[in-house]
């Protein structure tokens, strides 16, 4: 069995070094960020009408943090900039969601 820096699969060593995590990570972030819009579609779908979900905003900040690490550990300032953007737009819209479901609630 391995225990260095990669696994055994298949009988093959798989080489799970730095370069290769920050890619998972990235891969990871993506298919995140990517979730967001088949929950978005399901619930469209279902209600017959364009809607977000609040799980939509979970995967935009989940996969926005994911990808927001690969993008400094690759010190992308594109990158960097355009998920710090991203991300504040993500949780404004949380915010609001909340400050909606807790009005009606109230009401």
């Amino acid at each position: 069995m391995a225990t260095e820096a990669g696994k055994i699969a298949g009988g093959k060593r798989v080489s799970l070094d730095k370069e290769t995590i920050w890619i998972i990570i990235g891969f990871v972030g993506q298919a995140l960020f990517s979730a967001r819009f088949i929950v978005q579609w399901i619930k469209s779908e279902r209600e017959k009408k364009s809607v977000f979900p609040i799980a939509f905003w979970y995967f935009s900040i989940g996969g926005g943090v994911t990808l927001l690490a690969y993008a400094l550990y690759r010190q992308d300032p594109v990158f960097i900039v355009g998920q710090l953007s991203g991300l504040f737009i993500y949780f404004r819209n949380l915010y609001f969601v909340s400050r909606e479901r807790t009005k009606l609630n109230i009401e």
